[in-house]
């Protein structure tokens, strides 16, 4: 066998092997995060929700922005090999860690940027310290992956983070309800980055010999400014619906589109769990300049994740009155707007599979068009918000409006990355196949046959039914023998 051939091969079952993990990551996540949404809504209600969520639009934005484009760029600069890595990680950790102390103080300096409504208390305030602990964790995961532990990211982000939210939003609202929920994100932030930088250490040791230089570190910023430009766009075009949102309905109108943002986000994190892995694999092959090797891992990674976002979009919106009626009778008025945003995951994935290519291949371009796609996804948002008060349309009608706009945006991203991942590698890049009507077919008729059944029936049986047709017909009718790597534990020789 060709060592072109063997190679490719290798770094397929790589991919695969982090799926395998990211998949037990998703239903973990899955499980923890049911008590979470409960808790938030049962306890603390859909105003105190939609102010949470109105604060972590502008924390997490900030966490992102301080890793500086580094969770891909980490990965390119330990491939080339320059420098021992505990080095290279300990400028990456310093930069964001910078970067992150002073966007904090710059949010605590105007809390209005969290809360446009003035309801806060100085405990919610104390939000802004999970923004080190974001871009810190964010980093540690990314460099680790680089040596193709997931388990890390699984353990940390589907099993701490969302259980200890869980159990400290539980606590909180016994000790200190007006902040519960500000201070139980911080403690679970906190929690998982604490888990991955002790693995980082484990792994990687401390730097050796190691001196920081404003130069270098300024160099490290300036390069990787179009991929904290693309990183930026893409994580807004998920948040630019809730920020919106803000000025047009009130907090319990954005408390419960919240819920359905935190159910129909489960599916992202299949795809930006691939994200780490797929970045070391495809930076080798562009050192090697074998684009048909890109062009094969793209389409393969985005033909799995497609895949089971479409199981998964089946599974949580065919029965999504039930699910969304776990937050309070109130909260079923979300489920139109809980249907746009899985659908929106589906469609998004081919844009994020290329666009991890794209932030090698073509850094400007790719940035470009990012931008065009939130310009897109705005002007949509605003149009159809605007369209919806216009025609007298209730709240929960403009929020669904809002998530209309994000899979439409997300549906053209995908259009024209894709064509421009193909032109640059000279390979169709394309993660539908026909044979998936195999297993899509089946499970819509059985999720209609379910919602003749009781609520909570349609829920503890419906939704595990769905899946479990699902994929029993994808592995015998959709999968062919190169899908069922994903399913192999042993990596290909």
């Amino acid at each position: 066998m060709p060592d072109s051939q063997r190679t490719s091969q290798k770094d397929i079952a790589a991919l695969a092997k982090g799926g395998r993990t990211n998949f037990l990551g998703f239903i973990l996540r899955l499980v923890a995060r049911i008590p979470f949404l409960f808790i938030a809504s049962r306890l603390y209600g859909a105003a105190a929700m939609g102010r949470f969520a109105s604060a972590l639009v502008m924390v997490e934005f900030a966490g992102m922005l301080a890793t500086l484009g580094q969770k891909r760029g980490l990965a390119q600069r330990l491939a080339e090999g320059e420098e021992h890595p505990a080095n290279v990680v300990g400028d990456a950790v310093l930069l964001a860690l910078g970067l992150a102390l002073g966007m904090a103080a710059l949010i605590y300096a105007f809390p209005q940027s969290m809360y446009p409504a003035g309801n806060f208390t100085f405990a919610d305030l104390l939000l802004v310290l999970a923004i080190p602990g974001l871009a810190l964790g964010d980093l540690a995961l990314a460099a680790l992956a680089y040596r193709f532990d997931v388990a890390t990211t699984v353990r940390a982000r589907s099993v701490v983070e969302p259980w200890t939210i869980s159990i400290a939003a539980g606590a909180f609202f016994f000790l200190w309800p007006a902040s519960g929920l500000s201070l139980a994100y911080l403690a679970s932030v906190w929690a998982a980055t604490g888990v991955a930088l002790f693995v980082l250490v484990r792994t990687y040791g401390l730097p050796r010999g190691w001196k920081p230089h404003p130069v270098l570190l300024w160099q490290i910023a300036r390069r990787n400014i179009p991929l904290a430009g693309a990183d930026a766009v893409e994580w807004g075009t998920r948040k630019l619906d809730v920020f919106i949102l803000r000025f047009f309905v009130g907090e319990a109108t954005v408390g419960i589109y919240y819920f359905a943002q935190q159910i129909a986000s489960l599916p992202q994190k299949l795809k930006t769990s691939f994200e780490p892995v797929l970045g070391p694999v495809i930076t080798r092959s562009i050192k090697d300049r074998d684009y048909a090797a890109i062009a094969k891992q793209v389409c393969q990674v985005g033909f799995w994740i497609g895949a089971a976002q479409i199981g998964i979009a089946l599974a949580l919106g065919i029965p999504g009155e039930g699910l969304m009626g776990l937050g309070g009778p109130a909260f079923v008025s979300g489920t139109a707007a809980l249907v746009f945003l899985l659908l929106a995951e589906v469609v998004a994935s081919k844009a994020v599979v290329s666009e991890a290519a794209l932030v090698y291949l073509a850094r400007m371009r790719n940035l470009w068009m990012s931008l065009v796609t939130i310009t897109v996804q705005a002007v949509l948002t605003f149009g159809l918000i605007l369209l919806a008060r216009r025609a007298g349309w209730g709240p929960m009608y403009v929020a669904a409006a809002a998530s209309l706009a994000l899979a439409l945006s997300l549906a053209l991203a995908s259009s024209v990355k894709a064509r421009l991942l193909a032109r640059i590698l000279g390979h169709r890049i394309s993660n539908w196949r026909w044979r998936l009507g195999w297993a899509v077919v089946p499970a819509v008729a059985l999720g209609i046959a379910v919602k003749w059944l009781p609520e909570w029936a349609e829920l503890a049986f419906g939704i595990p039914a769905i899946l479990a047709i699902y994929c029993y017909m994808l592995w015998v009718r959709s999968f062919g023998p190169d899908d069922r790597v994903l399913f192999r534990k042993q990596q290909a020789n």
